[in-house]
């Protein structure tokens, strides 16, 4: 076997599976045993209004994503998955999972379409001009 940059980047991303695995494993344990909500649907760093309501799509997200991982973990080590499958399965359960996380976030944070309704006070204020 020849140190090249194919190579380099085959090691790079095989343990880089295990940091994954971890993480999103204790994101999933976080919320679903722990009743942690405060990485659920996160977008620009603030949670959603009820992160409650979407807490069992984020957990589902990363337990099945990190379950997904830790087996291609294992069929690599055990020598059941041969480079392109494992690479591949890799590939597409990293990118779903970010595709996956991005679109919960945007659907936890609806933007509001329409003209700005005024409150109370902002009534009033113009009410009195």
């Amino acid at each position: 076997m020849v140190l090249d940059i194919s190579v380099a980047i085959t090691w790079i991303l095989f343990l880089a599976l295990f940091p994954i695995a971890f993480f999103w494993l204790r994101r999933a344990w976080r919320i679903m045993a722990k009743r942690d909500f405060s990485e659920v649907a996160l977008k620009r760093g603030m949670p959603p209004a009820n992160p409650a309501k979407f807490a069992p799509f984020t957990a589902t997200i990363n337990l099945v994503c990190g379950v997904i991982v830790v087996f291609t973990i294992f069929g690599v080590l055990t020598g059941k998955l041969d480079y392109e499958t494992w690479s591949s399965t890799a590939g597409i359960t990293i990118w779903s999972k970010f595709l996956l996380d991005f679109v919960l976030s945007r659907h936890a944070h609806p933007v509001a379409w329409g003209r700005k309704k005024k409150t109370a006070d902002e009534s009033a204020v113009s009410a009195g001009k």
